[in-house]
């Protein structure tokens, strides 16, 4: 896992879109381009303090379409998505992980550790080196950036 380097494409649209979700009091939390079969889904993640409802996403979507159709970064057909960010949200940029310091995640490794192919515990710290996290026994451990896969919020239901 890498902290997110955004696409040119992502980019762009990051920056026509942030502007929007400000002024509309939420927070801009991730732009995904992606290709799904022959279809290419451009996906804006948004969040708040108080969450995200479907009438949140319906009246971000409406200024969020226009200012793509005016502007008009994507070179090809897409499908627009604006979503919530989800409870157990990817943590892809540094500010992700400093925002969530604190919190429990899941870390799902690329290739066991340990006999783990995923761990649950307390995120503690996050840089170019890697995750840090407090373990069940209270150990703080550091896991390469290179190791992980994901990480995620994690909440129990």
């Amino acid at each position: 896992m890498k902290f997110k380097k955004f696409g040119a494409t992502e980019q762009k649209v990051y920056d026509l879109v942030k502007p929007i979700t400000d002024e509309l009091g939420y927070y801009l939390w991730d732009v995904c381009y992606e290709k799904e079969g022959v279809v290419w889904y451009l996906r804006i993640f948004i969040d708040s303090d108080d969450g995200i409802t479907i009438e949140d996403c319906e009246r971000a979507n409406t200024p969020i379409n226009a200012v793509m159709d005016e502007k008009d970064p994507v070179s090809q057909g897409y499908t627009l998505e604006v979503g919530s960010a989800g409870l157990e949200r990817e943590l892809v940029k540094e500010e992700h992980f400093e925002i969530c310091e604190g919190d429990t995640v899941r870390i799902r490794f690329i290739r066991s550790i340990d006999g783990e192919k995923e761990i649950i515990a307390v995120l503690s710290g996050a840089d170019r080196d890697g995750v840090s996290v407090v373990l069940d026994d209270g150990t703080e451990k550091k896991f390469p950036l290179s190791d992980i896969a994901y990480v995620k919020l994690y909440f129990e239901f």
